[in-house]
This record gives C-alpha cells, sequence and structure tokens, in this order.
C-alpha cells in the first residue's frame, strides 16, 4: 500500500497542482505531465475501493450505513445515526468523487484514447459510471458534462439526474464497444480489480447497466416491467459466478489493510448496530457468526442502539467478521449475488412470483457458498424462508439482496427504491430517515445552484412513492 501511495502522489500531481475547480493544466517542469495509463489504473482502483466504496478519507459509504441501521456510533447522540448532517460534512466525499476520483478517471480515458489503449479506456468509463452512479444517487442532480473542461467553465450548471443516468448507460456501452476494439496495451498486475480479464470487464458492464435499469423502475416517464425487461436482458451478458466478483484483494500488511478493517478500528467509535445483528437471530441465519464477530467482553453478538444518550465499552459491541473487515479481506464493489437478485426482482415483475423463485434461492444460495456455511445449514435456512409469494416476494428478494451486499451503498438505493428492508427511524431522531444527503459545503460557495438547497428528506428524482 505504501507503494500504491507512492504512485498515487505521482500520477495525481497533474490534477492536483493548481486546481481552480474541478480540473486545471499547469504546464510545471517539475512535475509530471504524461503518466502511463499502467501506472494511473492501480491508485485509480484504489481510490474507488477506499474512498468511494468504503468511505475511506471522507464518511459518506459509513452514513449510509447507519441509515440502514447497519452500522452505529459509540458516541452519544445527536450525531449522523440521528440524522445530524451539516453541509460541510460532505466536503470530503464530493472531493473524493470530483477531485480524486472522476478528474483522474477523465485523465486515464484522455490518455488511452489518444494512445489507443482501448482495454484501459474500457475500464476507465466502466469505473466512471459506477462512480458517478453513487455521487448520483447520494446527491441527485451533478455537475457533468461541463464539469472536466478546464478553467473555461468554472461554475458548471448541473445535469439533473435523468441527464446523469443516460450519460451512466453511455459510459457502459462505450466501455462495452471498447472492449471490443481490443487495441492497445493490455492490463495485467496493475489491473487490482480483473487483472486484465477484459471479459470480466465485460460482464461488469453489463450488471452495472442492469443495476441501473432498476433504479429507474418507478422513474419519472418510465415503467417497472419495461426498466425490468432492460434489466434481464443486459444480465444475459453479466457477471456469472461469484469468481465474477469485481472486488480488490488486500493482503493485511501494515499500510496494505482492508479499508472495513481501518473503519471499524476502535478509535473510529464505529461498530455494528443492534437492529442488524438481531435480525440474523430472528431469522435463524446460520450467517450470523460468518459475518459479525461477538464482542469482545462478553463473546455474544451484541448491536449498538443508535440514538443512546451515553457511551458503552467498544468491547461490548460486535463488529464485521473478518471475511468482510478483516485486514486481509476482499473489499467487494460488485457481487455475483446482486446480479441474482436483480434478475430475481426482474423477474417478479415480468413473469411473477414462481418464476422469481428460483434464482432468489440461487441468490442465497451463492452467497451462503461464499462465506462458508456447509451445506445442511443452507438448506436448512432456504426451507425456513419458505416460497415467495405476491405479498411476501419483493421484501425477501431485497432483504436477502442486502445481507449478501453487505456494507455496499448501494443497500441505501434498494431501501428507497422498495422501502425493503422494512426501518423504522431510530431512538432521538432528528427528522425522518434521510432519503438523500446535503451537497458540501464547499461547492455550495464555490459554485452555488439552486439544487443546494435540498434537504435530508427530499427525494432524488428517481425516489417516487
Amino acid at each position: 500500500m505504501k507503494k500504491i501511495y507512492f504512485i498515487l502522489g505521482f500520477a495525481f500531481m497533474v490534477v492536483l497542482a493548481g486546481c481552480k475547480k474541478y480540473i486545471d493544466v499547469n504546464d510545471d517542469p517539475n512535475r509530471p505531465i504524461d503518466v502511463k495509463e499502467s501506472l494511473m489504473l492501480p491508485p485509480i482502483e484504489m481510490l474507488v475501493s477506499q474512498n468511494i466504496n468504503a468511505g475511506g478519507d471522507g464518511n459518506l459509504s459509513l452514513i449510509l450505513q447507519q441509515y440502514l441501521q447497519v452500522a452505529a456510533l459509540n458516541q452519544v447522540a445527536p450525531n449522523f445515526g440521528t440524522y445530524l448532517m451539516y453541509n460541510v460534512d460532505m466536503d470530503g466525499d464530493w472531493n473524493n468523487v470530483y477531485v480524486r476520483t472522476l478528474n483522474n478517471l477523465n485523465l486515464l480515458k484522455a490518455k488511452a484514447a489518444a494512445s489507443g489503449n482501448s482495454k484501459y479506456s474500457a475500464i476507465a468509463k466502466i469505473l466512471s459510471a459506477y462512480t458517478l452512479g453513487y455521487a448520483t444517487d447520494a446527491w441527485g442532480d451533478l455537475p457533468y458534462s461541463k464539469a472536466f473542461m478546464g478553467v473555461d467553465v468554472a461554475n458548471p450548471t448541473y445535469d439533473s439526474q435523468q441527464q446523469i443516468y443516460v450519460q451512466i448507460q453511455l459510459l457502459l456501452d462505450e466501455g462495452i464497444a471498447d472492449i471490443g476494439r481490443n487495441t492497445g496495451l493490455a492490463p495485467g498486475s496493475d489491473d487490482y480489480i480483473y487483472a486484465g480479464d477484459m471479459a470480466k470487464w465485460r460482464k461488469l458492464a453489463y450488471t452495472l447497466k442492469a443495476r441501473y435499469y432498476l433504479h429507474l423502475s418507478k422513474a419519472p416517464g418510465t415503467t417497472p416491467a419495461a426498466q425490468a425487461q432492460l434489466a434481464l436482458t443486459a444480465l444475459t451478458n453479466g457477471i456469472q459466478s461469484n469468481d465474477d466478483d469485481a472486488k480488490i484483494a488486500f493482503s493485511g500488511a501494515a499500510g496494505a489493510e482492508n479499508p472495513w478493517q481501518q473503519n471499524f478500528l476502535p478509535g473510529t467509535t464505529l461498530v455494528l448496530a443492534n437492529t442488524f445483528v438481531n435480525n440474523f437471530t430472528t431469522r435463524n441465519d446460520p450467517r450470523l457468526s460468518k459475518m459479525v464477530k461477538p464482542a469482545k467482553q462478553t463473546g455474544l453478538f451484541t448491536g449498538r442502539q443508535i440514538g443512546l444518550e451515553d457511551i458503552g465499552s467498544l468491547e461490548s459491541y460486535s463488529i464485521p467478521s473478518d471475511f468482510y473487515a478483516g485486514a486481509n479481506a476482499n473489499n467487494y464493489l460488485v457481487n455475483y449475488t446482486e446480479a441474482l437478485f436483480i434478475k430475481a426482482e426482474a423477474t417478479l415483475v415480468v413473469s411473477g412470483f414462481a418464476a422469481a423463485q428460483p434464482f432468489y434461492q440461487e441468490g442465497v444460495k451463492q452467497h451462503m457458498i461464499k462465506v462458508g456455511v456447509s451445506t445442511a445449514d443452507m438448506n436448512t435456512y432456504i426451507a425456513s424462508r419458505g416460497t415467495l409469494t405476491s405479498a411476501n416476494a419483493l421484501g425477501l428478494i431485497i432483504e436477502e439482496k442486502s445481507i449478501s451486499n453487505y456494507l455496499n451503498p448501494e443497500n441505501y438505493t434498494d431501501w428507497r427504491r422498495t422501502g425493503f428492508p422494512v426501518l423504522a427511524k431510530v431512538k432521538n431522531a432528528l427528522s425522518d430517515i434521510p432519503r438523500r444527503v446535503l451537497y458540501p459545503n464547499s461547492e455550495i460557495t464555490a459554485n452555488p445552484q439552486p439544487q443546494q438547497k435540498a434537504k435530508l428528506t427530499d427525494r432524488l428524482w428517481w425516489d417516487v412513492n
């Protein structure tokens, strides 16, 4: 990891030197202005893993886990878990998305296009779509079409979320086309996600297309059936097994730890929430010990209630298991099980609950296999969940999807889309459960736009009752 951060400092000088707005290119003889794609890709992928998916230097992904009542702060209320947020709290996350990630992906795209290296161009576009999806599902309208034009556009207007979703699908289509061109240099060990396996990148792109189609099942101007069919069509080329998971492996050596391990270190005061932990017992779910560590102090699986007025001992609460948050654990960006549950939900819409049943059960099965549940326990659990009906199908599909997408920000979008898993606002809540996050103070100051007045409880464009 120390090597990675050296590369970060080397490759990103072109971005961080004299940045006036989102991007500003200055010629400086003492700083590199031409960096090879093979040096740009590793730190960019680490940024996506650390600061987009896992909240690293910012806190957005961690806040979303609190909104979902998966994680809790061992702090006196009010705090993020009780829906306390100021615009300034989002400054770091906006910087992670724009200055650190999208800017550098834009540079990688431009470099790869100029060099004729279509595989690097494809990866840059697919990761741009992933990052842009994460950002728009948090904030809604965003600067994008005019955000990377240098000092000529110092105050870019915001694209509507509808336009952003069009751009996401365009980026994915272009990424798939670039893979088909198969020109120029091929990534290898510099690609931490798939080691240059472009067939897997193609599957990921199609799975993301399905994800973002399904997000719009209630959006104005769409229908659930049309979006579900688009998702099913995309999935015919999508991720096909757990081996296709988009993930980054960590060695666990000093400086190379999984970011979720870092997020739950004692000094962070972050632990698991009782809502999440207790639901394993309610379901009689054999994944409890595979996904949750018992509290050091008691040996019991114990989550903290969000919104308490006192501070408990950190060692009296559970944290994620080593499978997800050990120092040498994988950080999962997109899972095969997500593809299966997307297929289950889309099939439910198009063909009904009986047709969705096998994909739902396969999603549960594949996640249990991944985390190491025995075949006997797996079969007992799946049988105990019963069969899908018109009354329970969507709830069961999304609940199981959220378990298999443990610690993934995608679960927050699913909760807003579907209302599952069912959540009640927490103790000492300052409002209803938030449906978005605030625009950052840094952006409000530098680039004032009307959308920045949005409140936590305001709905996004696609978030329709």
